[in-house]
């Protein structure tokens, strides 16, 4: 079993190098998971690999092609 170490939303924020507010839509969205401890999540280190390797930014708007 893996000794993995547990990060605030701050932290994960920081690592993943977003706001928190990101990091929370994140765990909302269920893309990344999270323990509720109290009223703040705590989110496994290794965790985060499922998330960093995402697009930034929005994505871009389909243009519709001229006739």
């Amino acid at each position: 079993m893996e000794n993995d170490k547990l990060l605030s939303v701050k932290e994960s924020a920081e690592i993943l190098g977003v706001n928190r507010q990101r990091v929370q839509t994140l765990i909302t969205e269920g893309r990344l998971p999270a323990q509720k401890i109290g009223n703040s999540y705590v989110i496994k280190e290794s965790d985060l690999e499922l998330v960093k390797e995402r697009k930034t930014g929005r994505p871009s708007k389909k243009t519709e092609k001229s006739k």
